[in-house]
């Protein structure tokens, strides 16, 4: 039974930290794409082309970054 009880602890810390990492990776990426976001927002775009074109380039910066990971 005590080797029961140290894998479903051993499953459970593990599975914390995992939750934990992941986390700590959607807040980098959310801070990422948010200071993108703001550096539009900030840039008080001359015309509306300006502004579609800044953000032409942030989504096709995701869609790299998508394709980058979806390879790994």
């Amino acid at each position: 039974m005590a080797v029961i009880d140290s894998s479903n602890a051993f499953i459970k810390e593990y599975q914390e930290r995992f939750e934990k990492k992941l986390k700590e990776n959607e807040i980098i990426l959310l801070e990422h794409w948010k200071a993108q976001l703001d550096k539009i927002a900030n840039m008080r775009p001359d015309s509306i082309a300006s502004l579609q074109i800044q953000l032409t380039k942030i989504t096709e910066m995701m869609a790299n970054r998508i394709k980058v990971l979806k390879k790994e």
